[in-house]
């Protein structure tokens, strides 16, 4: 691995062959009450998870205060309509999520361009930069854009938002022989962690085989309305394409 750094390396050592589960609520989502994440990560600790997937500075402090024991992947997810970047867009929301006690920082890695006009992949320098000790999560859509994230200090990196970005938008699962070739090409450079559309343990295992550190899982454990949803979709003979809900831009507001 790239990092030489003890702690790092201890800290992606305990994650590897594990299943790190996403738990995230919305305001505006039918699951939420002001507890419910943490008792997703409850959960996620008494199935044996190695660690959690956190969004907003909020949610990562309720989870943190609760003393669970398990490393926190900290992200903080900003909607605007005028472009596809989402996951800690800026260095404020990388501030926030630090403070409010990540232990590794997730952020947007692909070549978009962001709100404040931007290009995402661009933020990796600054935070490498500012925060040394922090292992930093390159969220990409391809294996160019973790590659580069891979040279500009990112010791983890996954494919979670392939099928967010324009190119990749137009998808019916992951990409398995994608996932394969980013685990051959940087298998000296970072760990490659599997997130998204990961639907079944079979899923998972098949991540592990391929060569993946870890597999993230999240709407298929923790967003029974998600799950609902594919199901609907199907008896409905397709009508109602349940992937969109996936991209839906949320609000802070409460029903």
């Amino acid at each position: 691995m790239k990092t030489q750094d003890p702690k790092k390396k201890a800290l992606l050592e305990s994650l590897r062959g594990g299943l790190i589960v996403s738990c995230q609520t919305q305001k505006d989502e039918p699951i939420y009450t002001p507890d419910m994440v943490v008792k997703m990560a409850e959960c996620a600790k008494w199935a044996g998870a190695v660690g959690l997937r956190i969004n907003s500075p909020e949610q990562i402090r309720q989870v943190k205060e609760a003393n669970l024991g398990l490393p926190i992947i900290g992200l903080y997810k900003v909607w605007h309509d005028d472009t596809c970047v989402f996951i800690t867009p800026t260095m404020k929301e990388v501030d926030a999520i630090v403070e409010a006690g990540a232990d590794i920082i997730a952020l947007d890695c692909t070549n978009e361009t962001t709100h404040e006009g931007t290009q995402a992949w661009d933020l990796i320098k600054e935070v490498r930069k500012k925060y040394p000790d922090h292992l930093i999560f390159a969220d990409c859509a391809t294996i160019e854009e973790a590659k580069r994230a891979s040279d500009n200090g990112a010791e983890i990196v996954a494919p979670t938002l392939y099928g967010y970005t324009p190119a990749t938008e137009n998808i019916e699962g992951a990409n398995y022989r994608m996932v394969a070739q980013m685990c051959r090409e940087l298998q000296e450079e970072a760990c490659v962690i599997m997130e998204g559309h990961l639907y079944t343990p079979e899923d998972a295992m098949k991540c592990i085989f391929l060569g993946c550190h870890a597999v993230v899982v999240g709407s298929a454990i923790t967003r029974p309305h998600y799950v609902a949803k594919r199901f609907v979709d199907c008896l409905s003979k397709y009508q109602d394409d349940w992937r969109k809900v996936e991209k839906a831009h949320h609000t802070n507001e409460l029903k």
